[in-house]
């Protein structure tokens, strides 16, 4: 009997047991979708918290003061204290004092009301400087940036992002319009390109959604306290990638310096990169992608064994055509052959149907659920592969025993 030949005999030998069948290649599709669709949610979720942390800035590194100790003993968390001051951020900007640091921006940062006409919104106030811009590597939709003139003369003007305008001008054109910010009457100058923020990402805050002021009108109008020469955050972007690294040992060395510390863990400061928080988010995605996937392989698992179990009840139902095969003379060979080619139809069947069926969801779930979902070729094509080998793979074994039934005893079983 021939490749040919023996195929047939085991395709016929598979749509002969139609319902047996489906309900093995069902077992093998759910595990296979299962495993595309939970592979792919983690790859979406990785590729999501890395262009949302990229939007933060292009080779960034955010400098944040320690923490603070009240009279009571209770301790505030990292942030709290006022040990960064814009002093520190102009020595930092010197590029004999770092030559590896491309621009600084000091920020300060509250949450306040906004109110325009009938209209008003919660979010983020920034105060900041012009090279906040550059430093976050954002773009002007329409209007104008913070000039080094409003900061000179504490200008009551405001940059809005996307979304902050859209919910208080809707449709309407912002700049020139007037908001309250806290009570103080602002004038919008100009509105923030759009850079996107999935609204179900708690990891990052959506930077469509905050007001940009003067860090002196902050600090003067808004913020206000005992030290206003101090702010919340220093955001430093370095020359290139490549030298974010000493752009953050210079930042270390000069603050530590400039703050008369002698040790680093006397720290009254911490400097994170974007590198840092990227690695960190992604390793928890990967590790509950790993453990979703290994969930589905259980499926796969399941699949597998149903694989066997119906090729042991076929084995046991044709044992007189196989003793009548084998008297013909057929090899045992042959006889293996052919019920692997069944094991292996219905594993390539379940296999393409269920990499069909996770692509579908692939596309249908992410309008459901706003979360992104990534199927790649690579991927859809190895599902298949592993389908396929699940049934050779548990197909082998009732194979082998199909091809060990002696001839006589086959044809005297009734």
């Amino acid at each position: 009997m021939n490749v040919v030949e023996t195929f047939r005999t085991g395709l016929d030998a598979v749509l002969s047991h139609r319902l047996r069948s489906a309900l093995t290649v069902l077992g093998i599709m759910i595990g296979i979708s299962a495993v595309i669709l939970t592979v792919g949610l983690g790859e979406g979720a990785q590729a999501q918290v890395g262009s949302e942390i990229s939007a933060l800035g292009s080779n960034l590194l955010t400098v944040t003061p320690g923490s603070t100790t009240s009279s009571s003993g209770v301790r505030g968390g990292f942030g709290t204290a006022s040990t960064l001051t814009v002093g520190d951020a102009a020595a930092l900007a010197s590029r004999v004092v770092a030559p590896d640091i491309h621009s600084v921006a000091p920020a300060t940062s509250t949450t306040a009301n906004l109110v325009a006409g009938t209209s008003n919104w919660t979010t983020s106030v920034v105060g900041t400087d012009p090279s906040w811009l550059t430093v976050r590597g954002r773009t002007m939709t329409e209007g104008r940036f913070i000039v080094a003139s409003d900061l000179a003369s504490r200008a009551e003007v405001v940059v809005l992002g996307a979304t902050t305008a859209q919910e208080l001008f809707g449709f309407r054109d912002p700049v020139g319009q007037t908001v309250d910010i806290a009570g103080q009457p602002m004038s919008v100058i100009g509105v923030l390109n759009t850079v996107g923020s999935s609204s179900s990402s708690s990891t990052v805050a959506n930077p469509d959604d905050q007001a940009v002021v003067p860090l002196t009108t902050a600090s003067a109008l808004l913020t206000g306290g005992a030290n206003r020469n101090s702010v919340s955050q220093i955001l430093i972007q370095a020359t290139s990638a490549s030298t974010l690294s000493a752009a953050y040992q210079e930042t270390d060395a000069e603050l530590l310096s400039l703050h008369g510390i002698t040790t680093t863990t006397g720290a009254d400061f911490t400097i994170t990169s974007e590198a840092q928080v990227l690695s960190t988010a992604t390793s928890v995605d990967r590790t509950l992608t790993v453990l979703l996937g290994g969930i589905a392989g259980i499926s796969l698992l399941v699949g597998g064994i149903g694989v066997m179990n119906i090729m042991l009840v076929s084995v046991t139902e044709r044992i007189r055509e196989i003793g009548l095969r084998k008297a013909l003379g057929a090899t045992p060979r042959v006889i293996r052959r052919q019920f692997l080619v069944e094991a292996s139809v219905l594993g390539t069947v379940g296999g393409v149907l269920g990499a069909l069926l996770g692509i579908i969801g692939a596309v249908a779930l992410p309008h459901l659920i706003s979360d992104p979902i990534t199927v790649s070729p690579v991927a859809a094509a190895g599902a298949i592969a592993v389908a396929i080998a699940i049934g050779i793979v548990f197909g082998v074994y009732p194979a082998s025993r199909a091809a060990k039934l002696p001839p006589i005893d086959a044809l005297r079983s009734e």
